[in-house]
């Protein structure tokens, strides 16, 4: 279902037209059936037009397909309200507001419907309203806390909430905003609590039951949480959503034969479902069961040829470029003469097999097909560049740009361009280029962490703990190429906490910006830091066994951090990755970082990124914290060098398995040939520079 037919019913919504919104919300669920958006404006229209039972069993199918979703849950509380009957229409509300200013249930009611809109300001307007007919009731405390919940105010919503609680204990839908609440502030014990003493009374309602066992694997005990969805499956007319969360949070668990017995009975009822297809390949990996898997998915796709993700996987349990991924990707494209995606596996295994006349053809279908589409154009202008037609080169990346449909697909080409000029020998040219690119996205990128200054004295090393959980933090600066060593790490299965660079980070205290000046200026006890962080990580990686090592990658560096680390975590190793600090900028610059910090200029970033390396270099030289530096310059592009240079930094016998080929980036001393563009930023890189021990140039 498409956006703009999205948006229509959410307008008709908004503009209380019942009977066009119904019918609107009607048609995109029988287009989308598998949609919990769809079945969520289908609640809101049916009890837009009177049918809160309607409504309630709309927002049910919705949180069958999305059993995670605390919005959904939300908004059925909204439903349950004791009190309230929608047996009218919003028209109806409305005339007994007009007829009689006092109608309380009909204020909070209209409110309800204005959270449901998203329009927080009517709903603001309207629970003033009710407020000054009955300032003291729950169902108003409840729309209270909950427009403070959305408007991201979690401490007055919870303030508001716990007070309301305590005069209504009994209040169903104040229960449920209180959870809510306490999830927002990152309270999974407390909003546990609430949960499962809504599901004491309501022992069969499956939407709370998810919802209970949510919270209960955000706290690192998935096997519980599995064991609390189990009952739900003893439905025959379950969805197949819930047997895919169950088997997602099984595979969680590492309960890895239950969880692939669920996600393959996922897959087999929707075989479009990209998470149970996601789900069931894990699964196959972790049971090394790839004869399996083949079968299985040829079986799904002689039904359902035309689903890309099906392909995807089949390719997966394949050595990629041999002849058995070749004969993979034939058939696909027997299936989908016109998928991108299968052409874009064709092209790659043409290019690697020496042929790359095939490989440009094909890269020319794509062009034709997807014009946006980055990858292929790179391939065609690459070719042009190797045979020394570098005016055509240029000239196809102004022809694309010239066409391009959206400000998305133009961005991508101008990244292109760029590179094109690096390619072609125009250096000043690209970093005009690369540079605008960033600047026009500074506002809304991270600001740069300011380093802290050294402290007169660092605090003692303390002793190494008995026995000594392995702790590996990793990091490195924008162009370090860190995210190369995390992949080694992830290929191997080591268990790498990557969820500062998602969109749930941890909020302990190697997260947050104001943690570095805190712990300098002292009103941050570095002993509750670290305990913070140790309290987190079962929620983190709920996967692992609680005596595992941990393998944590950080989002930045401040060696102010040592303030707590040397007294409080000296089982700690720090793992920076590093590379010629003016080969780091340029990377920066072409490039980006995982970490998408803003970068205002070439010269802004090198004075940040000298200042950074700087104290990395101070850490290095007087052995602040026992540490690895992993130098990438000559070893970016060798996966296998790479996983050596790993195993070698932490005393393994073994190097871990490479990850697979990564795209090339510039060789080691590239920035040579921008000495004269970046001169002035490059000036500000080279005392570091020396320091950490490259050339002068």
């Amino acid at each position: 279902m498409s956006e703009p037919v999205y948006q229509s019913i959410i307008d008709a919504l908004r503009r209380n037209a019942a009977a066009e919104a119904l019918p609107a919300a009607r048609e995109a669920v029988a287009q989308q059936p598998d949609d919990p958006m769809a079945h969520r404006l289908l609640a809101a229209a049916l009890r837009l037009d009177g049918d809160r039972d309607g409504a309630i069993a709309a927002i049910d199918q919705a949180i069958g397909l999305a059993p995670e979703d605390a919005n959904l849950h939300l908004e059925r509380a909204g439903l349950l309200l004791a009190e309230r009957q929608l047996d009218e229409a919003q028209a109806a509300l409305a005339r007994s507001v007009g007829l009689d200013p006092n109608q309380f249930r009909a204020y909070i009611a209209q409110a309800q419907l204005a959270l449901d809109r998203g329009d927080l300001d009517e709903t603001e307007r309207l629970a003033r309203t009710a407020a000054r007919i009955a300032p003291e009731h729950p169902h108003l405390a409840a729309i209270e806390g909950t427009l403070a919940l959305r408007r991201n105010d979690a401490d007055r919503a919870l303030a508001l909430l716990s007070g309301a609680i305590e005069r209504w204990p009994e209040e169903p839908q104040l229960r449920h905003a209180l959870g809510a609440a306490y999830l927002a502030k990152g309270h999974f014990a407390f909003a546990e609590q609430v949960f499962r003493q809504l599901l004491d009374k309501s022992p069969d309602n499956a939407p709370l039951r998810a919802l209970v066992a949510d919270v209960v694997a955000r706290q690192g005990r998935p096997g519980d949480a599995a064991d609390l969805l189990a009952p739900l499956l003893e439905d025959p007319r379950a969805p197949a959503a819930t047997r895919r969360l169950i088997g997602e949070i099984e595979l969680r668990a590492g309960r890895n034969e239950r969880a692939l017995e669920l996600l393959r009975e996922a897959m087999a009822a929707q075989p479009q479902d990209r998470r149970a297809i996601a789900g069931a390949v894990e699964a196959w990996r972790r049971l090394d069961r790839a004869d399996d898997a083949r079968a299985t998915l040829d079986a799904t796709l002689a039904t359902h040829p035309q689903v890309v993700d099906l392909w995807r996987a089949r390719l997966a349990f394949e050595e990629f470029a041999d002849d058995a991924a070749r004969a993979v990707v034939q058939r696909w494209l027997v299936a989908m003469p016109d998928a991108v995606p299968a052409l874009e596996s064709m092209s790659t295994i043409e290019e690697q097999a020496g042929s790359r006349e095939a490989a440009e053809a094909l890269a020319r279908r794509i062009v034709e097909l997807d014009p946006g589409h980055l990858r292929a154009a790179a391939r065609l202008i690459d070719g042009l560049v190797q045979r020394g037609d570098h005016d055509a080169a240029l000239a196809r990346v102004d022809d694309l740009l010239g066409t391009a449909a959206t400000d998305d697909v133009r961005r991508n080409l101008r990244h292109l361009r760029a590179r094109t000029l690096d390619v072609i020998g125009r250096p000043a040219e690209a970093v005009t280029g690369w540079a605008a690119l960033h600047a026009e996205v500074v506002e809304r990128q991270l600001p740069l962490p300011q380093p802290q200054p050294a402290p007169d004295a660092w605090p003692p090393l303390a002793p190494m703990p008995e026995p000594a959980r392995g702790v590996l933090l990793l990091w490195g600066a924008p162009g370090s190429l860190v995210e190369r060593i995390a992949a080694t790490l992830h290929a191997s299965r080591a268990p790498l906490c990557v969820d500062r660079y998602g969109p749930n980070p941890p909020h302990d205290f190697f997260q947050r910006y104001d943690a570095a000046p805190q712990l300098r200026d002292g009103s941050l006890d570095p002993q509750s830091a670290v305990e913070q962080w140790r309290a987190a990580l079962p929620a983190r990686r709920p996967q692992v066994k609680p005596e595992a090592p941990v393998f944590d990658w950080l989002l930045w560096w401040d060696n102010a951090l040592l303030l707590a680390l040397r007294p409080q975590l000296p089982e700690a190793l720090l793992m920076i990755a590093l590379r010629d600090p003016r080969d780091m900028l340029l990377d920066w610059l072409a490039f980006g970082a995982p970490a998408p910090f803003a970068l205002a200029s070439p010269e802004a970033g090198a004075q940040w990124l000298a200042a950074v390396l700087e104290q990395v270099a101070e850490l290095h030289e007087q052995d602040l914290l026992p540490h690895r530096l992993i130098r990438l310059d000559d070893i970016a592009n060798d996966p296998n060098a790479l996983g050596q240079a790993v195993a070698n930094a932490l005393g393994a016998r073994t190097a871990p398995t490479p990850a697979q080929a990564l795209p090339p980036r510039f060789a080691p001393g590239h920035w040579r040939d921008y000495a004269e563009p970046l001169a002035e930023a490059f000036a500000t890189l080279a005392p570091v520079a020396r320091r950490l021990g490259y050339p002068e140039n």
